[in-house]
Parts: structure tokens; sequence; C-alpha cells
């Protein structure tokens, strides 16, 4: 198959999808304001928010928690695209990927977002839609077969590149992705497969030398041994370990949880104890949020722990 990357069609060669994103953006933010309020007015009793009547509805709650996070993606996606439109970074791929985002997710809005395989989150059983010049543009000639195509075509072109169009991010985030990338290609790439067929635990050496690369300590506050980055460093390597094998990706990830827990909640001598212990991968944390027959509800978990000496016992379905 030729993959060359071929022109779009003409009538999708000139769309401009920034033109239509801020209209698009204004048009869902006012229809959120609206399932917001129809919500509001079912859960509500006597001017408070009823727990029983929010759990009669919380397919409607669900649904709208759903809206308000593609909601926030549009808005993300708009402000990404201007920043870069501003620094002369706009190209054919960041505007063939906006206007794929666009119409895809102001699509979903209209007819329904997939929650589930049984489980759709659709406005308008909340009595909203969502229309105007600018989404109907973005829905019909955003995310098409041609503008797909066009985009999987350049990629090929630059296949081998750690990611396709320009992120935006600042120039220290694209040095931590390379150094990461490069640790993923070298150390993990080569063998994750073989770990994953053999049921294998990540290496100790792996570990211990992501590390030595501060993995674990990318947001802890310097004074308690981490690096004191912001989630954004977080999760750029994240990603890029990710990208070599899953099981890599997560292990970073579980040491961020249990870190934010204990700087939130925790006391002083916690934070003193367990804080270096975790920015240096000497303790690993896990983490339990889910159970069979439970699932999410921590409330309902069974796994308990048993302080026996020195030590703690774990029983339960998660052990």
């Amino acid at each position: 198959m030729n993959m060359a990357a071929a022109p779009l069609v003409a009538e999708g060669a000139a769309f401009d999808p920034l033109a239509h994103a801020p209209a698009a953006v204004a048009a869902v933010d006012a229809a959120l304001a609206q399932a917001k309020a129809a919500l509001k007015r079912r859960v509500s009793a006597d001017a408070k928010i009823s727990n029983g009547a929010l759990e009669a509805e919380q397919y409607a709650a669900h649904t709208l928690a759903w809206a308000a996070t593609y909601a926030e993606s549009l808005r993300e996606m708009a402000a990404w695209a201007e920043r870069l439109k501003a620094e002369g970074k706009f190209g054919e791929m960041e505007r063939l990927i906006l206007r794929i985002a666009l119409g895809e997710y102001l699509a979903q809005l209209r007819g329904g977002i997939p929650m589930s395989q049984g489980e759709m989150a659709r406005l308008s059983d909340l009595g909203v839609t969502i229309g105007g010049d600018a989404v109907e543009a973005l829905i019909a000639q955003g995310n098409t077969d041609a503008a797909r195509a066009r985009l999987v075509a350049l990629m090929v072109e630059r296949g081998g590149a750690a990611t396709y169009g320009d992120c935006g991010l600042e120039e220290e985030f694209e040095m931590i992705r390379e150094q990461f990338r490069r640790f993923a290609d070298d150390k993990v790439v080569p063998h994750a497969h073989e770990w994953h067929l053999k049921d294998d635990l990540v290496p100790i050496e792996i570990i211990d030398e992501m590390a030595s690369l501060g993995v674990f300590g990318l947001t802890i506050p310097e004074e308690f041994g981490g690096f004191g980055m912001g989630k954004t460093a977080m999760c750029v390597v994240s990603e890029e370990l990710s990208r070599g094998y899953i099981g890599v990706g997560s292990l970073g990830t579980r040491s961020e949880i249990a870190a934010e827990l204990i700087l939130c909640g925790g006391t002083q001598a916690q934070k003193e104890h367990w804080l270096p212990k975790i920015a240096s991968g000497e303790t690993l944390p896990t983490a339990v949020f889910t159970e069979p027959n439970t699932g999410s509800d921590l409330g309902a978990l069974r796994t308990r722990g048993r302080r026996d000496g020195d030590e703690w016992v774990l029983t339960g379905a998660k052990t």
C-alpha cells in the first residue's frame, strides 16, 4: 500500500478549525451550564442536594461528569492551538489533530458519549442541545475520512517520532521526554515482551535505574528528597515509560498517588518518614482501589490489614 502523504480533498483543504473553535467552545460551555442547572433541579430538595435524589439520578450525574470532561478537553485543545499559532508552530499536522478532535468530541456531545458498552451519555436526556454554525461546521468537516487519512499519512512519514504534532511544552519538558524515551528504548523495549509472556515482575535493576533518574520523586517537594516538579513532568515521564511497557510506566504513578495522599492528609511525622523513602525508590507503594464484586467502591472493600509485630498481614481478594 502506498502511504505517501496525499493532499486532502478540495472541500476540506481550506477548512480552518481554529476559526470555529472559540464559538464552538462557547456553545458547549452554555450547554454545560444548562445541563448543570437541569441536574440541580432534579437532585435538590429544600435548596440542598439530596443524597437520595442524587442516587436516583446517578445516570444523569454521570452524563454531566462526562460532558464536563469533554468541555474541558475542547477548551484545552483550542487553547493549545492558539498558543502554537502565536508561536508560529501551528502546522498541518497540528491543524489536523485539532479538527479531528473538535469534530469528534462535538459529534459525541451532540449524539451521545459512549461511557461504557451499555451506557451512553446524552445531554438531550437533560433537555439540552448543542447548536450553532461553528458546531455544525466542525461536526460536518472536522473528523472526516480525508482528514484522518491525511493525518495517518503524515504520521507514517514521521515514523519514530516521540510524539506527533507539537505538544506546546516548554523546552525543559521536551528534554525530559527525550531522556526517558532513550531509557525506554534501551532498557525496557528489548525485554518488555518477554516479561509479559513470562508474567515476570519488572526487574529490580530497572527499578533501581528508574530511582536514580528520579522517577519516584518527580513531584515530591525538594525538602523531602524529591524534585518538586509539577504534574506535567510526571505525565511526560509516565507517557514515555508506558510507551516502552505499561508495567514500567505505572510504577511511577503509584508513587505519585501515595505521595500526594501523604502530602495532603498526612502528619508532619508521616511526611518526614515516608516521602524521602518514596522519592528515593526505597519504598514502592501499591494501590488498592477495586475488588472482585465490589468495583471501585472503596467503602465496600473487604481487604484488611492486621499488624503482626513489625509487619502487616493483608487478607482479602486483592492479596
